[in-house]
């Protein structure tokens, strides 16, 4: 190990006190995406980002106006000719937090419990956010950075990103470079590090069907009118058959399959349905027949019922036929399928199956492409030999069933691949209450960074 690899390693385990202090701080910012009176603590957030880029040294750095939440950017390139440009993506917005009473602490109140830090977003991802800096910060402190780092942190990864490629496409020449770092996936366990490289892409819609013109006394009228409520249930109990295939029509019909090569190293994967049972807490897993639970968990596309509301909610009884139902949907999607027809697939599956009794509408929420790197690029190579440096052992290479838009962006738009990667586990209850990170873990992943940066060199 070089001197100045060394050092950086060195610093990185001197400032876990202080790198844990300000993962809180950060963590302590409720920068919800999603809702409009968080609008304060978003821009609190962006403002928060851009002041630690620039106490470790980043230049240029930015808070950059968009039609929706601000992107910060940040630059250090003084590498010299040669020298390759990362661009590190990250997100500073989170999930809302409720129901906020199953949190043991507050949401926004982050809270050390044994090795584990408790926050939104501690995890997903402020947690990944703060491991690049400090891992660019060691380098730069152990005399000089290797490569050059450019940043981009945005504000709307939680709904979809729906800014980001109009800044891309404004900022081209800005955020050149030759590949970039996603830190926005995760582990398989503390012990198995990995490499990602394949996300699944998302259509998300809400559906929303109406009977009477106001609720209805279900006494005096029940029998005679249909009943939103039932109608969206039958529907949705319609988008799948028997063997739990999705039945819009022609959804099947661009889904990339997987070839034997694939399916036998995903089948290497130590993980097999006992093991997905202990995270879910299920009673029992289920999924399309003809799949291993791996591949349907990263390579076929999914339907889900994200939320239902209709009718009386409250306690106790109220006997209303309900005006109107509602549900949110969201597809993950492989390679070659598109959001767009998607869409139209379930415009189509509605027209065919909602009875004349009832309207109904479908909004578009959010959508973006799946996307798949290449294994095989140095970059994804110089990871690997990081993890390997720093847990003894070479890292998984998995499909991840989650989005993140931004991958396919940079592929389409600025023509780079991306290093998919991340400490998160899966049991961090992202999305859940009760978020965490797994602390040993975080700080190994600033190391398997700091090596990577020299691998880089």
């Amino acid at each position: 190990m070089s001197d100045q690899r060394a050092k950086a390693i060195q610093i990185a385990h001197e400032q876990r006190q202080t790198f844990l202090q300000e993962l809180k701080e950060f963590a302590a910012i409720p920068s919800i995406s999603t809702a409009p009176e968080s609008k304060p603590d978003i821009n609190r957030a962006a403002a928060w980002t851009a002041r630690k880029l620039e106490s470790i040294g980043m230049r240029n750095v930015r808070v950059i106006p968009t039609a929706g939440h601000p992107v910060v950017y940040g630059e250090h390139l003084q590498a010299g000719d040669g020298a390759p440009t990362m661009l590190i993506y990250g997100h500073y917005d989170v999930q809302p937090a409720e129901p906020l009473e199953l949190w043991k602490s507050g949401a926004f109140e982050p809270t050390v419990r044994g090795d584990e830090l408790f926050a939104r977003g501690a995890s997903d991802m402020k947690g990944q956010v703060m491991a690049t800096i400090a891992a660019v910060d060691a380098a730069l402190q152990a005399g000089h950075l290797p490569i050059n780092v450019k940043f981009l942190i945005e504000g709307e990864e939680e709904i979809g990103s729906p800014s980001l490629e109009k800044f891309i496409l404004e900022n081209k020449e800005l955020l050149a470079s030759d590949f970039a770092l996603n830190p926005d996936t995760g582990m398989l366990a503390p012990d198995f590090p990995t490499i990602t490289y394949a996300l699944r892409g998302l259509a998300y819609f809400e559906v929303r069907v109406y009977g009477p013109d106001h609720d209805l006394h279900s006494g005096l009228y029940g029998g005679i009118v249909h009943n939103p409520a039932q109608v969206l249930c039958e529907l949705i109990a319609g988008m799948h058959d028997e063997q739990n295939r999705i039945t819009l029509p022609g959804f099947y019909d661009r889904v990339r399959p997987l070839d034997t090569d694939e399916r036998a190293a995903l089948a290497r994967l130590p993980f097999g349905e006992d093991y997905f049972l202990k995270q879910t807490g299920a009673p029992a897993l289920r999924g399309e027949a003809g799949y291993t639970v791996i591949e349907r968990l990263g390579a076929r596309p999914t339907l889900e019922v994200n939320g239902l509301l209709s009718g009386y909610t409250g306690e106790g009884s109220k006997t209303v036929l309900p005006a109107w139902a509602m549900a949110k949907i969201s597809c993950r999607l492989v390679p070659d399928q598109d959001p767009e027809e998607v869409h139209q697939q379930l415009l189509n599956y509605l027209e065919a199956h909602a009875p004349e009794t009832v309207r109904w509408e479908v909004l578009v929420h959010a959508g973006s492409p799946a996307s798949i790197s290449n294994r095989e690029s140095s970059w994804v190579k110089a990871f690997a030999r990081a993890q390997e440096a720093v847990w003894g052992k070479p890292p998984a290479f998995r499909r991840e069933g989650g989005s993140v838009p931004v991958v396919i962006l940079f592929q389409n738009l600025l023509g780079i691949e991306s290093v998919n990667t991340g400490f998160g586990l899966p049991d961090d209850r992202a999305h859940s209450p009760n978020e965490k990170v797994h602390l040993p873990t975080l700080y190994r992943g600033v190391d398997a960074l700091v090596h990577f940066l020299y691998n880089l060199a």
